[in-house]
């Protein structure tokens, strides 16, 4: 595959590292070939039946799908069709690659929701061309979805990712026993420094908060998300509670760092955050709601306790902070 090259792809990319790529095929020979076609500019990944397909696509969704149809058992029509009948399925590409390419077969995989067809023996030049072809389509699809969800004031995601969000990380940590952190922040005195400065002002101090707190996300899975006027929401897949807890307090203190004035504030002559924390962990029980709700609850500790300041509890345990 040719480097990206143009700006949209180049956005793309940074944000999408190398792009996967599922080869499901039960002949090895035809995997090592897509493999030798591909390894070097996207992330290859390999099937051998359409159940083992179904099961990477849940766990770790691919970018696109070269499919063949002939296999033991679940043949591939069958596997793009549940692909394109599950909500966390449906908008990966499948591109049949097959060595039985008929009207009748490519209109069935058409219908089926496929995007191309490539006929076996495939010739690699004409397989990248298409694969990167049905990338940026791909990639331009999912671009135009984040757009949906995007705060216009700030930038970040708005609330009804958010919640979309959480409802599937809630769903991936229970599935597979990991943990899962959520942190409120809610900006001290938002009001005062409206009416000291004016809404402009707080539009702007908005805006920059938002920088500095996805600054401080690392990781492709955190996101922060504006969840309603000055109120701030960060989802941490995979993240333990005092992990959880270093973050919530580097927030803090970042927040603090861009020394941002606020001088009608009773905490301090800057702008400053309070910040609560809850985490899922395999003893927890509840749920995403209530994951939430005890977040907020730390959140009202950290105010009633002098503001700027992180709380955190587990789901299910006593508070700490």
């Amino acid at each position: 595959m040719t480097t990206l090259d143009t700006p949209m792809e180049a956005l793309l990319d940074s944000s999408h590292g190398k792009p996967k790529l599922l080869v499901v095929d039960d002949q090895p020979i035809n995997i090592q070939v897509m493999h030798q076609v591909f390894g070097s500019d996207y992330q290859v990944f390999m099937a051998t039946s359409g159940a083992q397909a179904l099961a990477i696509c849940k766990s770790n969704p691919p970018d696109l799908v070269l499919l063949d149809i002939v296999m033991p058992g679940m043949d591939g029509f069958e596997v793009c069709g549940q692909l394109k009948a599950n909500d966390a399925t449906r908008n990966i590409p499948v591109i049949f690659v097959t060595a039985h390419t008929d009207a009748a077969q490519e209109t069935h995989g058409l219908s089926l929701g496929a995007v191309d067809f490539i006929a076996k023996p495939v010739n690699p030049a004409v397989v990248r061309a298409r694969v990167k072809t049905q990338l940026t389509l791909k990639f331009q699809s999912d671009l135009l979805r984040k757009l949906v969800f995007l705060d216009g004031l700030s930038g970040v995601f708005n609330r009804r990712y958010f919640d979309q969000q959480l409802g599937v990380e809630w769903m991936r940590s229970a599935r597979s026993n990991s943990p899962l952190s959520i942190i409120m922040i809610d900006v001290d005195h938002f009001k005062l420094f409206n009416d000291r400065y004016g809404h402009q002002a707080g539009d702007d101090c908005l805006r920059q908060i938002a920088v500095t707190l996805k600054s401080c996300l690392k990781r492709p899975a955190d996101l922060v998300a504006r969840y309603g006027g000055e109120e701030f929401a960060c989802i941490l897949p995979d993240t333990p509670f005092d992990d959880a807890m270093m973050l919530a307090n580097e927030l803090e203190r970042k927040v603090r760092a861009q020394h941002i004035p606020h001088e009608v504030s009773t905490v301090g002559p800057m702008v400053t955050v309070s910040v609560g924390l809850a985490t899922r962990t395999l003893d927890s029980v509840g749920d995403a709601v209530q994951l939430v709700g005890l977040a907020d609850a730390q959140l009202y500790h950290a105010k009633q306790n002098g503001r700027g300041r992180a709380c955190g509890a587990i789901l299910g345990a006593s508070a700490r902070g």
